[in-house]
């Protein structure tokens, strides 16, 4: 499907170009000016950063942990796509750059060496030098990528809308996400993943201008940096150009075994009980003192506002930064898994995995400080990228370990360039389906701004610059991620509507001693002994549901609703499906679907099923939340229009809880879920509460 490339691929790209070449003419002033930002930023906002982190660990562990943890990114009966062990290390793959391995020596020593609360190489700077790294590669991070991707993940695959942030905003922008308000969020996400993403190619290109060195000779300095930028772009137009994005996945898959690799060699070659204690030790103290580390400003310290400006609110502004590109990754990935397994699986896996990098690195780097090698300590202080490497060369076979992490290092690179470049092209296009991507001459554009950026940053000063541009460019971000907390708070609110709306109505029927028409037990034997053809299904519903919900429709239009009763060919069954919908004026509509869904005859059912046929068909009712899980194959006309009826009074119960419980507004998606055809956002009243769906497509 083509995709719409609008204005803010223009201002996003004249915004970084801009900021580039000022970089580039004027390095020594561009410097100092970022510098001095970054410390008013540090000295006056950095209780901001803290906070919104803060916030945003809170609510993604209250979704997980609520009864609104069990919503589903997608219908009520979609189910993941990948099995535990793919989905977890893809998450890892998504979240870890080349960036860990630059701060997993550089950090411990430096929080050994200048801790900002202990004296200097003492037992206490000791214990927490490698903590502080975890705390800054832990869950923090992972909490924001959290909080986008499964925000994301929810309006594209459970609403039908595209995958970005501007669709995420829609229940309190309404219409507005389509004009110059939803440009300027877009813009603001698109900029901070730019310099996210130039942040870490750039601290990639310096650590591999090393190894590069170590291996074959090559002189260290900008101009390799400039080649190494150069070839992540003839990467991108690769991948784009010959079709080896597949190869790039596999890729990313020989990355993560190559890492591992690594790490169980040092382990094996090193201090392996030193190693293996202090990992034990840093995952426990990092636990016990998360929410004082979490929290900590440094107020009552001299110059804390410094440290805190040098490393963790350059983190957490980092995170910010890549909080879109890594959340878009994450919501394509996990259609079908509910709230509480994608945060609980993202705050863990992928977390133990950085603690086992950073304290296996950290440690050995500390153990080498400890044996009085003041030397290492002072260049790891002074070049990380050095230090990095100096590191290694310590091991046995270091010839074999620096080119085994010199090709880790460069998958790192090569694939965080690649997808970056994919999820630019995304947030500056208008792509209706989000199963699909951005055009691949607009990756290729972005790929070429974003080697631009990094290579203006490299000119400007370095680590150092990127540094003070990632913490700038990620402050709009922050206010992004205030309004999607607040938007996905009303529409799980809605989903709470409408759960205790359903029980509500139960409990009604209860009381009152009745209960929904259900089939008799001889259809219900018949149908436990029956796996319908294609051919009867389809008499079934010309014949029986059609009939049903004609007298249905004509009933309330009698009772002067306005309805509408559509018919289609199911896309993948070939059968007739209809739709109806009840419109509730500026409430959510009601929205019933009845469709066939194929499944596979079980082997202990063959005997039954059509001869040949190795597949039967349910007919399943559909609502505006997916399928209801039950088959009226075999109902007759009068329990079809029970059934109408029943999920009819569920609505009305799902309103009236709403309005009792001051949901003054019911935000309504513009589309059913749907799955082979997700709509735009459609255009829509100024005010979300009066936005109606669009006529139903397929909500399955």
């Amino acid at each position: 499907m083509p995709t719409s490339v609008t204005a803010r691929t223009c201002r996003s790209s004249a915004v970084i170009l801009g900021f580039s070449i000022w970089a580039m003419l004027m390095p020594d002033f561009a410097q100092t000016t970022m510098k001095s930002i970054v410390d008013w930023i540090a000295t006056n906002l950095g209780w901001y950063y803290v906070l919104t982190v803060t916030v945003v660990i809170a609510f993604v562990l209250w979704v997980a942990l609520s009864k609104e943890g069990s919503v589903r990114l997608g219908p009520d009966h979609s189910r993941p796509q990948y099995n535990l062990f793919t989905w977890v290390a893809m998450l890892f793959a998504a979240g870890v750059g080349i960036d860990m391995l630059f701060y997993s020596v550089t950090g411990p020593i430096t929080q050994f060496l200048q801790p900002v609360n202990a004296d200097p190489e003492s037992a206490a700077a000791a214990q927490d030098a490698v903590v502080w790294t975890m705390f800054h590669y832990g869950i923090a991070g992972w909490s924001m990528y959290s909080l986008l991707g499964m925000a994301m993940g929810y309006f594209a695959y459970r609403w039908g809308m595209p995958l970005s942030i501007r669709a995420v905003l829609y229940p309190l922008l309404g219409k507005r996400v389509r004009g110059a308000t939803g440009d300027v969020i877009d813009i603001f996400a698109l900029v901070g993943t730019v310099f996210g993403v130039a942040t870490s190619m750039g601290i990639g290109v310096v650590l591999l201008n090393v190894g590069f060195s170590e291996l074959f000779g090559l002189p260290q300095g900008l101009a390799l940096q400039i080649a190494l930028v150069l070839v992540a772009v003839v990467m991108t137009i690769a991948a784009c150009t010959s079709g080896v994005d597949k190869g790039i996945r596999l890729v990313s898959e020989l990355n993560l075994w190559s890492c591992a690799a690594m790490m169980l060699y040092i382990l094996i070659t090193g201090k392996t009980a030193f190693l293996l204690n202090a990992l034990v030790e840093n995952i426990g103290r990092f636990i016990f003192t998360l929410p004082e580390r979490t929290l900590s400003t440094f107020a009552y310290v001299d110059d804390g506002s410094a440290w805190m400006g040098a490393w963790t609110l350059f983190f957490w502004a980092f995170w910010l930064a890549w909080g879109p590109f890594v959340g878009l990754f994450l919501a394509r990935i996990s259609r079908g898994r509910t709230l509480r397994e994608f945060v609980i699986a993202a705050i863990t896996a992928p977390v133990l995995c950085d603690f086992i990098i950073v304290s296996i690195f950290g440690n050995s780097a500390l153990s080498e400080v400890f044996s009085g090698n003041s030397d290492f300590a002072q260049q790891a202080i002074d070049s990380p990228e050095q230090g990095w490497y100096a590191l290694l060369d310590m091991f046995p076979g270091s010839t074999f370990l620096i080119g085994l992490a010199t090709l880790s290092g460069l998958l790192f690179y090569l694939t965080s360039a690649n997808s970056g470049a994919m999820v630019m092209s995304n947030f500056s296009s208008t792509i209706p389906n989000p199963e699909e991507d951005g055009a691949k001459w607009l990756r290729i554009f972005w790929a070429v701004v974003t080697a631009v950026l990094t290579i203006a940053m490299l000119v400007a000063g370095g680590v150092t610059t990127m540094e003070y541009a990632t913490l700038i460019f990620a402050l709009p971000v922050t206010v992004i991620a205030y309004l999607v907390m607040a938007s996905f708070s009303k529409v799980l609110r809605m989903e709470r509507a409408e759960r205790e709306g359903r029980t509500r109505k139960r409990r009604t029927t209860a009381a009152h001693g009745g209960r929904t028409p259900e089939k008799t037990w001889r259809q219900r034997l018949a149908t436990l002994r029956s796996y319908p053809s294609k051919k009867s299904v389809d008499r079934f519903v010309n014949e029986v549901v059609e009939p049903a919900l004609e007298a249905v429709a004509a009933e309330f239009r009698e009772l002067d609703y306005t309805v509408e009763l559509t018919q289609q060919t199911g896309p993948e069954s070939g059968i007739t499906e209809f739709t109806l919908i009840v419109d509730m004026d500026e409430q959510r509509n009601f929205h019933y679907q009845v469709a066939a869904v194929e499944h596979n005859v079980p082997s202990f059912g063959a005997r039954n099923a059509p001869r040949g046929d190795d597949v039967y068909y349910r007919i399943e009712v559909f609502t505006q939340t997916g399928s209801e899980g039950y088959d009226l194959m075999g109902l007759s006309g009068q329990q079809i229009i029970d059934d109408v009826l029943d999920r009819y009074e569920n609505h009305l119960s799902f309103l009236a809880y709403s309005h009792e419980h001051s949901y003054q507004s019911v935000v309504t998606p513009p589309t059913p879920p749907a799955t082979d055809s997700v709509p735009a956002v459609p255009e829509s009243p100024d005010d979300v509460e009066e936005v109606e769906p669009e006529p139903a497509d397929d909500p399955r």
